[in-house]
């Protein structure tokens, strides 16, 4: 479980953050929620490794929350949460993890956490508590909320990509786009793994580990070099759509499924 410390002084701003964090971030646990510099100093002396994650408001009550950095050693990883975009450099300089404007995106909330969580299993290890949470509660049903759009930002504007708009996503040179039913394609910021987590597997199949296709966007199945098979889909791509030969079995029964 990811310990998170909330240092925020307005409670509007406390009651939204929480809701965003329990919605977009997993394996999450709020440890505490500060509203000053001087008693989030208090706080993270007294508890040194209290807080894997901070979400960190800049203006606090007392003060600038820069000011914490300052009499305080801090190894969690922070993200700076903000109404302002003038203190940029400032968190640059305590080496954030991101920089989010309020009211807070949620993609870039989810892209900010999983920096988190990357770091802390880089620096720790795998997690052995969340594994075995994992071996517990596998086989039992669950109820988990699947993507429902994507937001994406388009240079100074953003584009909502509803999910039921979406007909397929693919990676390449390292870049994740998305298309939809119009043949849009936009640039994720997310890696294709990730929004391979993010998509109802009902309606979404993983084809190849470049690809990920809509059942709605399948107009044609063929056979292709032996076992392996190749798909049509609309919109039309400019390369072959191949299903891998090792996911042929499960894609077969998934089209069957649903």
């Amino acid at each position: 479980m990811i310990k998170v410390l909330i240092v925020e002084d307005e409670i509007p701003a406390q009651i939204t953050l929480k809701k965003l964090i329990d919605r977009c971030c997993p394996n999450n646990r709020i440890v505490m929620t500060l509203s000053s510099v001087r008693s989030t100093v208090k706080w993270l002396k007294e508890n040194p490794d209290g807080a894997d994650v901070i979400f960190m408001d800049v203006e606090l009550s007392d003060g600038i929350c820069f000011e914490i950095f300052e009499q305080v050693q801090i190894s969690a990883n922070v993200i700076i949460t903000t109404a302002y975009d003038n203190y940029a450099i400032n968190a640059f300089k305590i080496d954030s993890v991101d920089y989010l404007l309020k009211p807070i995106v949620e993609e870039e909330l989810v892209r900010a956490w999983e920096r988190c969580r990357e770091r802390i299993e880089a620096k720790n290890g795998p997690n052995i508590e969340a594994l075995l949470d994992i071996v517990t509660r596998a086989g039992a049903p669950q109820d988990k909320e699947y993507k429902k759009r994507f937001i994406v930002k388009t240079g100074e504007k953003f584009v909502i990509i509803p999910v039921e708009e979406l007909a397929y996503c693919f990676s390449e040179d390292k870049s994740t786009y998305a298309v939809s039913k119009n043949g849009s394609r936009r640039l994720l910021d997310y890696s294709l793994d990730t929004v391979q987590e993010m998509l109802d597997p009902k309606s979404f199949f993983r084809i190849s580990r470049s690809c990920i296709v809509s059942i709605n966007a399948i107009e044609n199945i063929s056979k292709h070099l032996g076992t392996r098979l190749k798909l049509q889909l609309n919109p039309r791509t400019d390369e072959e759509v191949v299903v891998s030969r090792s996911r042929t079995s499960d894609f077969l029964e998934w089209l069957d499924n649903n």
